[in-house]
C-alpha cells in the first residue's frame, strides 16, 4: 500500500512538471507584445481643426487619438521622407497667389518645424518626395507643379523650378488647368492635371534642377473624366488614373519605349446610382492582387480585383465609408487594415481587410476634425 502511494504522488508530481504553462498565448501577453500603428491625419483648419494629428491603431484595429503633432494652417497632404526622419506637408493656400510646403522633423509623439518654401502656385494639394530628396508640389488654382527638394537635415531649398499648365477640359471644373497631383515614376514625373483633362509627362534634370518635358509629353483621358489621382501596380509596369469628375478608373501601361498608352476604363460606382458623386482617392495592396477606389457622394470604398495576367480591373464590391465625404484612406503598412478619412463628417473609420477577397470588414471609429489625408509613419 506504502509503494502503490508513494508512485501515485511521483506520477503526479512529474505530471505538473511537464506541463506547459500557456505563458506566450495569454491576450495580456499578446497585447503587451503587438505594437500599435500610428499616422498623422492632415486636416483643413478653417473650423475646429488646429494642424496635424496624430493617431494609433491597435493589433486589433481599435482607432486612439495621441493628440495634436504640429499647428499649422491647411495640411491638406502630406508625405514621409525616404529615411522616415521628416514630414512634409503642403499648406494648402493663396497668399499672394502661392501656397506653401512645410518640413517637419519627427521626434516621438511631436513634429518639429523645419522651414517652409513656397510651393509655386496657388492652393498645393499634393507633395511627394523621391529618393534622391525630389520634392514636387501640385498647385491645383494655378494649374503648376513647383521642384523643390530637402537636404539631410530636413531643410527645403527654396523653389527650384515651375511646370507651367496650359489648356481646358469640356466641363465647368475644366475652364483652365488644374494639377491635381504629382507623381515619381522611376525617372518620369508624372503629373495629373484635371483641368486640362491629362497626364503631363517630365523628368527632372539634375544638373539644373529643372522639369524638362519628355515623349508623350501629355496624355489625354476620356472627355470629361477630370483625372485627380494614380496608383502605381507594384509589379507590372502599369498605373491606374483616378478620374474625379466621371467617377471611372483607366489603367495605363508603360510601354518599352517609355511612353504610356491607356488600356481598360472602368467605372467607381453603381450603375444605378444616380446622384451627385466624385471620385477622391485610390491604392493597391502590396501583393498587387486588389485596387481600392474612394467615392465622395457615394461615401463608399469601391473593391476591385487585379487580374494577374493583363492587369485588367474586375468589381468586387463596395464598403459603405460610414460618413460623408470620404477624402483620404490608407492602407496599413502590413496590408491589414485600410482606415478612411471622412472630411465632412469629422471621423476616422477602421476595416479589416481580408486579403484573399479584398472585402472590408467594420472595426472602430473615432473623431477627426476636418480629415482629409492620412500617413502612416
Amino acid at each position: 500500500m506504502k509503494y502503490s502511494i508513494f508512485f501515485l504522488v511521483l506520477i503526479m508530481l512529474t505530471s505538473c512538471k511537464s506541463e506547459t504553462k500557456p505563458t506566450q498565448n495569454t491576450p495580456e501577453v499578446a497585447q503587451e507584445m503587438a505594437q500599435d500603428a500610428t499616422f498623422y491625419v492632415g486636416t483643413y483648419t478653417d473650423k475646429e481643426s488646429k494642424g496635424i494629428y496624430k493617431y494609433s491603431l491597435s493589433a486589433d484595429g481599435k482607432l486612439a487619438k495621441i493628440g495634436l503633432a504640429a499647428t499649422a494652417n491647411n495640411p491638406s497632404f502630406l508625405a514621409l521622407s525616404p529615411d522616415k526622419k521628416f514630414l512634409l506637408t503642403v499648406n494648402e493656400l493663396a497668399e499672394k497667389n502661392t501656397g506653401f510646403v512645410s518640413s517637419y522633423q519627427i521626434e516621438k509623439d511631436t513634429l518639429l518645424f523645419k522651414n517652409m518654401s513656397a510651393s509655386g502656385g496657388a492652393h498645393p494639394c499634393h507633395v511627394t518626395i523621391n529618393d534622391k530628396g525630389y520634392v514636387l508640389a501640385a498647385n491645383y488654382s494655378s494649374g503648376s507643379v513647383g521642384l523643390l527638394q530637402i537636404d539631410s537635415a530636413g531643410k527645403l531649398t527654396d523653389l527650384l523650378d515651375t511646370q507651367q499648365h496650359s489648356g481646358q477640359g469640356t466641363t465647368a471644373r475644366q475652364k483652365g488647368p488644374h494639377a491635381h497631383s504629382a507623381w515619381f515614376d522611376k525617372n518620369t514625373v508624372i503629373a495629373v492635371d484635371l483641368g486640362t483633362n491629362e497626364l503631363w509627362f517630365s523628368s527632372i534634370n539634375t544638373t539644373t534642377n529643372t522639369l524638362d518635358s519628355v515623349a508623350p509629353f501629355r496624355l489625354p483621358m476620356a472627355e470629361g473624366a477630370g483625372p485627380r489621382h494614380l496608383a502605381q501596380h507594384p509589379t507590372k509596369k502599369m498605373l491606374y488614373v483616378l478620374n474625379e469628375l466621371d467617377n471611372t478608373i483607366t489603367s495605363v501601361s508603360r510601354l518599352a519605349d517609355g511612353t504610356y498608352e491607356k488600356k481598360q476604363t472602368i467605372s467607381s460606382i453603381p450603375e444605378d446610382f444616380k446622384e451627385a458623386t466624385k471620385s477622391a482617392d485610390i491604392h493597391i495592396s502590396a501583393d498587387g492582387k486588389f485596387l481600392y477606389a474612394s467615392n465622395r457622394g457615394h461615401n463608399s470604398i469601391a473593391i476591385f480585383s487585379i487580374h494577374e495576367d493583363s492587369g485588367d480591373l474586375s468589381l468586387v464590391g463596395y464598403e459603405s465609408c460610414r460618413g460623408e465625404n470620404p477624402r483620404n484612406f490608407s492602407l496599413t503598412p502590413e496590408d491589414t487594415y485600410l482606415i478612411v478619412a471622412n472630411q465632412d463628417t469629422n471621423n476616422l473609420i477602421s476595416f479589416k481587410r481580408n486579403a484573399q477577397t479584398g472585402l472590408l470588414t467594420f472595426v472602430s471609429e473615432i473623431e477627426a476634425p476636418t480629415p482629409v489625408c492620412i500617413l502612416f509613419d
